[in-house]
């Protein structure tokens, strides 16, 4: 552990609550306090690890278990192990000392048990009992028999009532609970004799170490007999004087009330009622077990009373609901675990369900806000505060929704008419806590819905809304719906296709009219709920509309509910339904009824809706049919400039719609959703952008460059008009509204599905193919059948397979192509394949087979070897019958990492590229006559087909069908039609390479060149959505490219008169505009789920859109996205699981159990060494590396951190020229000696140095310089991989081509300022001369000024070299010794290809390689420059007070208020930028945050007060930096303190010690 100033060894002695020494009595470790954990396992035992998370990565036994678990796996896994048969010797040698020690203990049994019977005098019982305990501490269950149990019940009953002498009485109530311990079935006799009384009036007694020991007897005893020990009175008798024992023995008590509340009788509800108040108190202790124990009871007990509502009422008056409220409250002190958590919101579902008064307390203690502030969490988040947000019961927001709709009781839908009576009635005598209601619920389940919520909590949501609009009088409605935007969301819920959705939707609508009819009649016709309406009467009128009904595909994974261990898809008639069993609710039929729906809507059509609405034309608003003239207009001047080939473009016709458009969508009337969908202004957007070449395969006509041409002028016309905003009033620049407008409307229309599992129970299954591998996951059963017309391939159809649904098609065709494929020469031989070959084929994977070359065999990691056995061969012996039975025998607690994508490893062991032969398809798959898409897994194939075909999707039956998969032999390379978009994707070649760079932005010219998603159709308005918003977003982003053109252009036509003009200042677009919060929350569900162990087993459409449009997705959805598609199985932290939401970045530090560790002698003075050292030996393997400093005892997070930094500042070092800034030793190939080496500054970022393209890579300075590169590349992808941060300050440029962008001429700018804007005006001169040269006539050369800021291009001297770099030759010739203006132009061509193309095209293939040696460098294409920085660099955190209050633990002798501790704040706020990189690295180990900032620093920063004695003055903070933990001395006064501070920051660096 890196400490710098003194050792902690408070911290280091610390142990988690669970390892702290046994009390003096507990004897036996089993009977200690540790064995009341098992009863929660199931519940929050996840949750528990966090509490006292220390660093102890360095520590000898994390890594010797890292180290260790390979050879568990070799020992445990192995079938035909060599030293098998030495274990099942060892075996049988365990197995024969047992059972010889077995018979001794029971020979030693019957003499204890003589002498207990016997024995009259105290001593001689005393010495029998303590002899008794230390034999039943050792012994085991084979030990005792049911003969000797039976006959030490009585004896030891009697001498637990032998009150005169404690020390027997204290022995044999011990020796009750080692036997009860050791042989659980010896209740039964204790009972029968009465122990359970004996030892409930021994509570009482005197002694305390005899009442602990009672209540250790009892945990035990009601383990196996709960309900004998609540007729005897045990409750109350645990808790009567539970507040006089310390924590841990009320830990045990409560652990006894647990396991009889478990299994409480309907009868006689006294015997627990009267333990309620006291388990009420209990609620308030500050002990998060206690609580959780105390809550596991109350629940029991409520859902035992819960049909009496006097009981119910009962239970009201003890304080109950408060203590519970309190508890949910988000800032509540004691926080609960997640289960724990939903099921105190189920006992206020219960208690207001069934208690007037439990109803009327909530609404005065304003349990709103509350739930308010629980939904306004998961929709914020994403969900991320849970990985139970879409699991049943578990499920927070379902709980929350049930709870709503038993506060909002409607008499006409509830069946106790009496209550529902009384609640309506307080509800209507108390008008503003109804409103308070409504205020506070309202806007957040229209959020919930509208973020994406599946259909049960969509249903819950929509339910709850019905129930508050029914109960509002029209003033209070109309108050609630000022703001909400009703008409909107309505129109959005019409398009789901459940008719229990559609029919709640109706009644609200209805509802609305029937209260505010003249007040939100116009907004239903504007939003599209009058055509949604009469769509739902007649479907042949909707077809005419884009917008859709009936659009939406809801799957049971993402509706049902698995509340038991079957899975059951319930009616949602019975979701939200009170005092409904599970069982009956799942069993019930649907109540829905027949064309309810139907007459429904024909009701509102009839009576709400005038009959002049039904003609088409009339229906329209005004607006909209201004929209659609608009759009017509754009449409036909687009086809006209097609169809007459017009040579120049009218522009400014094209400008007129434009901005008549802009000024519509822009303007004082609103257009809602609705309208702009079905106002074709979409399609006609792409039309004129894309010059009609939008949803064409390719280019029309030869002049193709002439295309590109008009596309990037629209472009420049549009960014021209929409990135300016011409309205003074105006807020947002009507490109912004333009995207908003589309991001509401790909709300309203996208139906992507979300397939979730529902974390069933994971068993082992083993996949045959492609190598024979254990999985978590279930296999889907496939059967391979030759094609009927294939006579060259073998038949494989003799048995099913079990095939792993995340691997490729490519895995399965190389586990397949040996088996079917017939040599050349054979064939020859016969005309007919010889069938009979199969027969020799092995029917089962061999199990010596290794992984073939695009796949690495799983790495496993076993958890626990204990008593899962009989459980995982039952759950084994349910696997596919031609699975094979050697794959029985490992245990169900495992860890399995899965390559996200089948050809990761392929790229990281073989980097080469394959032959042509190897690389492309030998077979041809088809799933029921349809080909397979060779970019989709077979697991995305089935589900892609499965839900065009049906509506509903079971579980079940998608594991349990056999599919027949036909092969045959593919006769060419199959041409892939899903291509993913790549930015540098070129379809159309430009002959002369360097020219490009000046003509065309390369995302122009590859933007109609992909498909955004195979799930959509091409003509549907959702990838109209989609395509015009990448469009714009790429307008966005090329923005400084558009507007340089264009001035560039202006000066050229004299528009613009001095050079000067060229500058633009470009208005930014936030990136989050471009974000969809709904498409977002699908892929944060569907990572969230327990299939999503790679980026294959989810849906097709999460990986297609998030590499066409990935700026749809928030950037930590996408960095959890990046790290499942480039490492595997998500590294989630388990603090993630608390009420906080800790930010989305917590991956900086894997937690211990995800990857192996190792550790690396680094030596200071030789960090680059040190660094390619490391590299060469890790690299290509998935390792997590621990740095520790040659001569420093210092290991762990702080010192690697402090390495990364280094390694950052050497590459940034003078003298290894490979950098621009760095080109002084360049010209004179001298290198500088290390002590002479500066760390380079570079405002605008590293850039890299351009090399001649005439130079070998023989050459010994050019090939050192890509060897850096190399490793450059392998230690950023590394520092991404480790999740560790760089103190690295890359060019925007750089990144760029990183990701695979083209760099243009005006990207020089970004990075050397000077140069680019140089060429630019450069530019502009030679454009001016083509232009004048193009309107003269042939006779009369144009007079032009060729003056470059008044001084001749001649003038200037300027020669063939680079700038800069006069060792850096451009070219050579007679006509190119100067340059004059004649040659300026091939002069800018020549200085942009050597800066941004061949000069260092080189270095950064160098980097790539590097790169891809950790994982695929394109894997980063998700991300934009800015972010990509982010991702490696981490952030350039804001320092407020309060932020630094809510991401700082103050502990050991502070708190927040504490004077020190606010003058360190203050302190830190005044530092300046080096003082904040100085202290974080003193305190870290880096100088910068990891993404996220504070909030994400892993452990949490933590202040404590250092004890120096009796003058702190004279003192130096402390820190240890692998726990962020820095110990500060109270100083005296704030300047003391920051002498200190600025001391040690400065100091204190480069090394770790011990003190």
């Amino acid at each position: 552990m890196g400490n710098r100033g003194q050792k902690r060894t408070e911290m280091v002695d610390e142990l988690p609550a669970d390892k702290r020494a046994c009390s003096s009595l507990d004897f036996r470790p089993s009977s200690s306090n540790s064995s009341v954990q098992t009863h929660m396992n199931s519940t929050h035992s996840i949750h528990e690890t966090h509490d006292n998370d220390m660093d102890t990565s360095s520590s000898a036994s994390a890594s010797s278990r890292s180290e260790g678990e390979p050879e568990r796996d070799s020992a445990y896994g192995s079938c035909d192990s060599d030293d098998a048969g030495q274990r099942r010797n060892n075996l049988r040698d365990y197995r024969d000392y047992q059972r010889q020690r077995s018979s001794g203990d029971h020979g030693k049994f019957k003499r204890i048990l003589t002498s207990l019977s016997e024995e009259s005098e105290p001593s001689g019982q005393l010495a029998a009992l303590t002899e008794l305990c230390e034999v039943l501490s050792f012994c085991t269950e084979d030990s005792l028999s049911s003969m000797i149990s039976d006959s030490l019940a009585p004896l030891l009953v009697k001498y637990a009532k032998h009150e005169s002498n404690p020390d027997i009485m204290l022995l044999a109530i011990r020796a009750i609970t080692y036997i009860c311990d050791v042989y659980p079935r010896s209740s039964n006799f204790l009972i029968r004799h009465d122990a359970v009384p004996a030892l409930c009036r021994l509570m009482v007694f005197e002694y305390v170490d005899v009442a602990e020991q009672c209540l250790q007897a009892l945990e035990k005893i009601s383990r196996e007999q709960p309900l004998a020990c609540l007729q005897a009175g045990a409750i109350m008798a645990v808790l009567n004087f539970i507040e006089f024992f310390p924590t841990s023995v009320q830990r045990v008590a409560l652990s006894t009330v647990v396991n009889i509340c478990k299994k409480l009788p309907s009868e006689s509800p006294s015997r627990f009622m009267e333990a309620v108040p006291i388990l009420c108190n209990l609620l308030q202790h500050e002990d998060r077990q206690l609580v959780e124990y105390v809550a596991i009871c109350l629940i029991k007990i409520v859902e035992q009373v819960s049909q009496s509502s006097e009981m119910l009422d009962e239970l009201c008056k003890n304080a109950l609901i408060g203590q519970i409220v309190h508890l949910l409250d988000l800032n509540s002190r004691t926080t609960v675990s997640r289960p724990i958590y939903n099921g105190l919101i189920g006992i206020l579902v219960k208690l207001s369900s069934g208690s007037i008064v439990a109803f009327k307390a909530l609404y005065e203690l304003n349990i709103s806000s509350i739930l308010k502030d629980i939904l306004s969490t998961y929709d914020l988040s994403h969900g991320m505060s849970s990985p139970h947000t879409v699991d049943g019961q578990c499920n927070q927001v379902y709980e929350v929704l049930k709870l709503l709709n038993e506060l909002l009781p409607t008499s006409a839908r509830d069946l106790d008419a009496q209550q529902v009576s009384d609640k309506e009635a307080f509800l209507v005598n108390c008008p503003s806590l109804l409103q308070k209601f409504g205020m506070d619920i309202l806007p957040l389940l229209i959020q919930v819905v509208n973020s994406g919520a599946n259909l049960y909590v969509c249903y819950g949501c929509l339910s709850v809304v019905n129930k508050l609009v029914y109960l509002s009088k029209s003033d209070m409605l109309l108050e609630l719906l000022k703001n909400a935007n009703i008409s909107s969301f309505l129109a959005g819920v019409f398009t789901r296709k459940d008719q229990h959705v559609l029919l709640v939707a109706l009644q609200i609508a209805e509802m609305i009219l029937q209260k505010l009819s003249d007040i939100f009649l116009n907004s239903f016709i504007k939003e599209g709920i009058f055509f949604a309406i009469d769509a739902l009467l007649t479907q042949e009128n909707c077809s005419q509309l884009m917008f859709p009904v009936f659009s939406g595909i809801q799957l049971p994974f993402e509706s049902s509910q698995k509340l038991a261990s079957k899975e059951v898809l319930r009616c949602l008639c019975y979701a939200f339904a009170a005092g409904q069993s599970a069982t009956a609710s799942e069993t019930g039929s649907c109540k829905l009824e027949k064309d309810s729906v139907h007459n429904l809507a024909k009701h509102i059509k009839t009576n709400y809706f005038a009959p002049k609405l039904y003609d088409s034309e009339k229906g329209v608003t005004d607006i909209l049919q201004k929209l659609r003239t608009l759009s017509t207009t754009l449409s036909d001047l687009v086809n006209m400039t097609i169809s007459n080939d017009v040579p120049a473009q009218p522009e400014e016709s094209f400008y007129c719609i434009l901005h008549q458009i802009m000024a519509n969508l822009n303007g004082r009337e609103t257009i809602s959703t609705f309208e702009f969908i079905e106002s074709g202004i979409m399609r006609s957007l792409l039309n004129y952008l894309s010059n009609s070449q939008y949803l064409r395969e390719k280019c029309e006509g030869q002049d193709v460059n002439g295309h590109f041409f008009v596309v990037e002028k629209r472009f420049e016309v549009f960014a021209r008009l929409f990135l300016s905003s011409s309205e003074p009033h105006s807020v947002d620049l009507p490109l912004v509204v333009l995207i908003q407008k589309l991001q509401s409307a790909l709300s309203s229309l996208e139906n992507f599905p979300v397939i979730l599992s529902h974390g069933s129970k994971q068993r082992n299954s083993y996949a045959m193919i492609p190598s024979g591998r254990r999985t978590l996951h279930p296999c889907l059963k496939v059967r391979f059948v030759r094609g009927d017309v294939e006579t060259c391939l073998c038949d494989y159809s003799e048995d099913v397979q079990t095939v792993d649904p995340f691997c490729s098609l490519d895995a399965i065709e190389g586990y397949l192509w040996p088996k079917v494929s017939i040599k050349r020469n054979e064939h020859i031989e016969s005309s007919s394949c010889a069938m009979g070959q199969t027969d020799s084929l092995p029917p089962d994977l061999p199990s010596n087979a290794s992984a073939g070359p695009g796949e690495s065999l799983p790495h496993m990691e076993h958890d626990s070897m204990s008593t899962d056995l009989p459980n995982m061969q039952e759950d084994d012996a349910k696997l596919s019958q031609s699975a094979p039975e050697e794959a029985v025998t490992e245990p169900v607690e495992q860890e399995l990492h899965i390559p996200s994508d089948p050809d990761t490893n392929k790229e990281i062991q073989h980097p080469a590229s394959c032959s042509n032969e190897d690389a492309s398809p030998k077979l041809v798959f088809y799933l029921e006559e349809q080909q397979l898409d060779r970019t989709l897994t077979l697991y995305q194939t089935i589900l892609h087909q499965q839900i065009k075909e049906n509506e509903f999707i079971t579980c079940s039956k998608l594991w349990s069908q056999v599919y027949t998969l036909t092969y045959k032999r593919a006769v060419k390379p199959i041409q892939n039609n899903s291509q993913e978009c790549s930015p540098s994707e070129k379809n159309f070649f430009v002959p002369d390479n360097v020219r490009a760079y000046m003509q065309y932005t390369p995302f122009f010219s590859s933007m109609f060149a992909c498909e955004l998603t195979s799930d959509l159709e091409r003509s549907s308005p959702t990838y109209d959505i989609l395509f015009l918003l990448k469009s714009l977003e790429g307008l966005a982003r090329n923005a400084f490219h558009l507007m340089s053109r264009e001035r560039v252009c202006a000066f050229a036509e004299g528009k613009i008169d001095n050079l000067d003009g060229l500058k633009v200042v470009v208005p930014s677009v936030p990136q989050n505009e471009f974000v969809s919060n709904k498409l977002t929350e699908k892929l944060e569900q569907q990572m969230r789920d327990s299939l999503s162990v790679s980026t294959g087993g989810m849906p097709s459409w999460c990986k297609q859109l998030i590499a066409s449009c990935p700026f749809l997705f928030s950037f930590e959805a996408r960095c959890k996205y990046f790290r499942l598609a480039a490492f595997g199985q998500l590294q989630i932290q388990s603090h993630q699981l608390s009420h906080s939401n800790s930010g989305p970045t917590s991956d900086r530090r894997p937690s211990s159990s995800s990857l192996p560790r190792k550790k690396f002698l680094v030596f200071r003075d030789q960090i680059l060494d040190s660094a390619a050292q490391m590299m060469d030996l890790h690299a290509r393997h998935k390792v997590l590396i621990e740095v520790e400093y040659n001569e420093e005892v210092g290991t762990g997070l702080g010192p690697t951190l402090e390495f990364y930094t280094l390694v950052s500042h050497e590459f940034q070092k003078s003298g290894l020229v490979m950098w621009r800034e760095d080109h002084s030793s360049f010209a004179s190939g001298t290198s500088l000696q290390a002590e002479d080496m500066a760390i380079l500054m570079s405002p605008s970022g590293l850039f890299p140095c351009p090399w001649p393209s005439s130079l070998n890579t023989s050459d010994d300075r050019f090939s050192e310089v890509l060897k850096k590169f190399v490793l450059l590349g392998q230690v950023v992808a590394k520092s991404l991989q480790d999740g560790r941060v760089l103190d690295l300050h890359f060019s925007k440029a750089f990144y760029k081509l990183i990701i695979g962008q083209e760099l243009t001429l005006y990207d020089i700018q970004s990075f050397d300022p000077e140069l680019g804007r140089t060429l630019l005006e450069f530019q502009a001169l030679v454009n001016r001369k083509k232009f004048l040269e193009s309107v003269c006539e042939e006779n009369s050369p144009p007079e032009f000024d060729s003056c470059f800021r008044n001084t001749r291009i001649e003038d200037l001297f300027l020669d063939f070299t680079l700038p800069g770099y006069p060792d850096y030759v451009l070219t050579s010739g007679a006509d190119h010794k100067m340059v004059n203006m004649s040659n300026l132009e091939e002069y800018i061509l020549l200085v942009v290809d050597a800066t941004i193309n061949s000069g260092i095209s080189r270095q950064v293939e160098a980097f790539k390689s590097g790169f891809n040696q950790v994982f695929p460098i394109k894997h980063l294409q998700i991300f934009t420059e800015k972010e990509l920085e982010r991702l490696l660099c981490g952030e350039h955190d804001s320092w407020a007070f309060n932020e630094l209050l809510d991401h700082i633990k103050f502990d050991h002798g502070y708190t927040s208020s504490s004077p020190p501790v606010v003058n360190l704040l203050e302190i830190i706020q005044e530092f300046d930028h080096g003082q904040r990189r100085a202290f974080l690295q003193f305190v870290t180990g880096a100088p910068r945050l990891p993404p996220g900032g504070l909030a994400s620093l892993n452990p949490k920063l933590t202040i404590v007060r250092k004890h120096c004695g009796n003058w702190a003055d004279i003192d130096l903070p402390s820190v240890m930096t692998c726990a962020n933990y820095l110990k500060l001395p109270a100083y005296s006064s704030k300047e003391k303190m920051r002498e200190k501070l600025l001391y040690a920051i400065t100091e204190g660096q480069g090394s770790f010690h011990l003190s």
